[in-house]
């Protein structure tokens, strides 16, 4: 037996969360099974917590998108028992059974070897959160970004892609202009390395001019919508935006005057699908370039119990940094 939290929908089409113990042969096909230690909390899991987004297609469902133990039992010779391993994207959580439980079972495709130097709960603190900010920053630099060009625009700063993603840029040398809805978040903000604290009314309106003056060497942007719109007509000549999130909206309401008169680049931002190569590269990056004391400065604790709740206040943009659930509590 192991507890998990279950997500039920009725006749009805409402959903309830609830932890529960499970039998180990209700977990789904798989070569490896692994014990999860940790597991965290992405703006996907609230979905799938509460009525589901429409990622989640089958119930009763066990979500989590992310998680990291060792392996008990594994029929692929890339993994061994005792092994850590971490596991992000692939859908798991959505189409899968995913990590908010004691147990999980996935391919072994989907998995990586524990990055030298993290923890699993370090590795739970980064998630896809972090994985997708260092895939951004990674993105931006293979587009020419560097150091003393300029500052680069992180937006959704205090949420988890944008803390992380504050935390990497700062540490690797650049200035950081971060923007947030959250004024009492500055303190925050600038424990992460950040150098400018951009109020996100500033940039809420839609834009008035296809071109404004050229400020930004770079930008991770985590809000899409009109926000992106206005950004875009304020990058510098040749330099790129990675869009990372929808916070604010599928739509963008832009104009392609950036793209034709600056050469600006919009790079859409994949962690699902990505590639095993790509994953590692990205990970061996995090335990490199994220300092591990800004990554604990990001934290909150949390158990199973705790999930419903903090599936529903990541929906409502409520929750600040990273949240680092322990299964087995």
């Amino acid at each position: 037996m192991f507890r998990a939290l279950l997500v039920e929908k009725s006749d009805s089409g409402d959903t309830t969360a609830s932890v529960q113990s499970l039998s180990e042969d209700r977990l789904p096909a798989g070569e490896v099974t692994v014990a999860v230690e940790y597991s965290t909390v992405n703006y996907k899991d609230g979905l799938c917590i509460g009525p589901g987004g429409g990622l989640v297609r089958t119930y009763p469902h066990v979500p989590g998108i992310d998680f990291a133990g060792t392996v008990e039992t594994s029929d692929d010779p890339r993994y061994s028992p005792g092994d850590k391993v971490v596991q992000t994207g692939w859908r798991v959580g959505e189409a899968h059974w995913g990590g908010y439980a004691e147990k999980a079972r996935v391919k072994a495709d989907w998995l990586v070897p524990l990055p030298e130097g993290l923890s699993t709960a370090q590795a739970m603190a980064v998630g896809t959160a972090g994985f997708t900010a260092m895939l951004a920053v990674m993105a931006l630099e293979d587009h020419g970004l560097k150091p003393g060009t300029g500052p680069v625009l992180v937006t959704g700063a205090s949420g988890g892609v944008g803390s992380v993603a504050t935390a990497i840029l700062a540490n690797l040398g650049y200035e950081v202009a971060a923007v947030t809805g959250r004024p009492e978040g500055g303190d925050y903000l600038r424990g992460l390395g950040t150098s400018q604290i951009i109020p996100r009314a500033d940039l809420a309106d839609t834009i008035k001019r296809p071109l404004e003056s050229e400020t930004w060497s770079g930008c991770i942007d985590a809000v899409g919508g009109a926000m992106l719109a206005r950004i875009l007509g304020q990058m510098k000549y040749g330099a790129s935006v990675a869009a990372v999130g929808l916070a604010g909206g599928t739509a963008l309401p832009a104009t392609v005057i950036p793209f034709l008169l600056r050469g600006v680049n919009l790079l859409g931002i994949d962690s699902v699908m990505k590639p095993y190569p790509d994953r590692l590269r990205a990970w061996q990056r995090v335990a490199a370039d994220l300092p591990m004391d800004k990554l604990e400065a990001m934290v909150q604790p949390a158990t199973l119990a705790d999930l419903p709740q903090l599936g529903a206040d990541i929906l409502k943009g409520q929750v600040q940094g990273r949240v680092v659930v322990d299964v087995r509590k």
